[in-house]
């Protein structure tokens, strides 16, 4: 694995990590996320016109990600309202990085170390360990099934979308790419939100928290922008993979910081996740 594809994909999830622990202080998470699409999205308006559009070769890529993108995020908006999301998000996370491989394999036939292997099950193990412990502060709510499909429904559009960006960065320009795609996602988004929520919660959740909302649309666009410059060069396998560093960040940053437990068994499940990335960037 490239040292230079570790740095950019440890950068973007820890810009990532960032952005969702912004999240979790806001009151209205889903309409959070909504501007934080809409944000991205201008944000990468002012930069294409330096840039210039993606080849068309490339366009099709583009919009089937933005569709998946934009499915994605209904789906998390939905389980945000949801009391089965600390189930949804751990799975869908955890689970993604190995249908990646799956496509990866049959697709961009990628070849992986035993090593690799090894790598990748100790992150999906670790991801997963990482989610569950606000299932055991949970005892009395038993998972249901509907959560556990909704999870592995995230982890494929996870899966898929990531293949597809990673397909078309390696074949052509990846910022272009990225920023039309960015450009795309929120006319899919905003509609759905505006319709379900109205204009007048993205007004107040404006007013209370812009300054955020603001840093997380950049964050959000930027930490993608360098997942994407990892894909051109790195294997795909591996990098989806990385990414869900995120996870172990996001837990740290809310221990340290919201106060929340991080309990001996996420401890446990962060280290099995950095050993797994240590393994890939040593083995892989």
């Amino acid at each position: 694995m490239p040292i230079l594809a570790l740095v950019l994909l440890f950068l973007s999830a820890s810009m990532h990590a960032v952005w969702n622990f912004l999240l979790k202080n806001a009151e209205e998470k889903y309409i959070a996320m909504g501007w934080q699409v809409i944000l991205s999205g201008i944000f990468s308006l002012g930069f294409i016109f330096f840039t210039g559009l993606p080849p068309k070769e490339m366009w099709l890529f583009a919009v089937i990600s933005m569709i998946l993108e934009a499915i994605y995020f209904i789906l998390l908006c939905r389980a945000y309202s949801d009391h089965d999301f600390s189930l949804v998000y751990p799975i869908a996370r955890g689970a993604a990085p190995a249908l990646l491989v799956l496509w990866s394999a049959i697709f961009l036939r990628e070849q992986l170390t035993a090593g690799g292997y090894l790598g990748l099950a100790m992150i999906t193990g670790g991801m997963i360990v990482i989610g569950a412990t606000t299932l055991l502060q949970n005892k009395s709510e038993k998972p249901h099934l509907r959560g556990i499909l909704t999870a592995l429904s995230v982890a494929l559009v996870i899966s898929i979308y990531t293949f597809i960006d990673g397909s078309a960065v390696k074949n052509g320009p990846a910022l272009p790419y990225g920023l039309f795609m960015f450009v795309m996602v929120p006319f899919v988004t905003t509609p759905y939100l505006t319709r379900k929520y109205g204009w007048d919660s993205f007004a107040r959740v404006w007013k209370k928290n812009r300054g955020y909302l603001l840093l997380g649309g950049m964050l959000g666009l930027v930490a993608y922008m360098l997942a994407l410059f990892a894909y051109t060069f790195a294997p795909l396998s591996y990098s989806g993979a990385i990414r869900e560093v995120s996870a172990v960040i996001g837990a740290f940053l809310g221990w340290r910081f919201l106060k929340e437990e991080m309990g001996g068994v996420r401890v446990v499940g962060s280290a099995i996740v950095f050993a797994g990335v240590m393994v890939i960037a040593v083995f892989g």
